[in-house]
């Protein structure tokens, strides 16, 4: 689980917690959205966005803010945090690179993706690089199977990888780019590569 990605050092817990004002209107509305007595139903929207709030991870003082919103036991806020790979416990590097190693992406060549991975970064699965920048985890299946293998950094998918293309994508993100998303080669979203192979006729001509 991401709980056990370990921070680039030491790091404290926050005394408290609080949504800021707009982040608590947010949560409003997103509680609203349930029926009465059924509130605590909100708690995997509202930790995402306590989580964003926090710079990526989940202190204690915001599980514990949480549980008190909803009107839940603690431990059962903690059950949600440890069972959801991404919610982190622990302070992530600027990038959390994700690698999918499940079936589609293992046949396809996850294998040297991740390897790419850790030969540029310097770093194991679970570990965060020195300054903070890269965090590297290995995943379950992210959903885009079509165009394996693909690696998911913080919120943007990147697809059709190999190694070189691994590597120059985490290149890019250390020099403070904002990489194409979606596939790395020539393919629109999840057409075949080259191109569409049926349907060519445009209707009419």
């Amino acid at each position: 689980m991401s709980a056990g990605v370990q921070p680039a050092g030491p790091f404290e817990q926050p005394a408290s917690f609080e949504f800021t004002a707009q982040n608590k209107a947010l949560a409003d509305i997103i509680i609203a959205r349930y029926p009465q007595g059924r509130q605590q139903s909100a708690i995997v929207p509202l930790l995402d966005i306590a989580q964003r709030q926090a710079g990526g991870w989940l202190p204690r003082a915001a599980i514990e803010y949480l549980a008190k919103l909803l009107d839940m036991a603690i431990i059962r806020a903690y059950e949600v945090v440890t069972f959801y790979t991404m919610f982190n416990l622990a302070p992530v590097g600027k990038h959390l690179v994700q690698v999918c190693t499940t079936t589609p992406c293992w046949l396809r060549g996850s294998d040297d993706v991740l390897a790419a991975c850790k030969k540029r970064l310097g770093i194991e699965v679970g570990h965060t690089t020195a300054d903070g920048q890269f965090s590297l985890m290995e995943v379950e299946c992210l959903g885009a199977c079509v165009n394996a293998p693909m690696v998911q950094v913080n919120d943007s998918f990147y697809e059709d990888l190999d190694a070189d293309s691994t590597t120059a994508l985490l290149d890019a993100l250390a020099r403070g780019e904002n990489p194409k998303i979606g596939p790395q080669i020539d393919r629109q979203t999840s057409c075949p590569v080259g191109g569409p192979t049926t349907l060519t006729d445009v209707a009419g001509e």
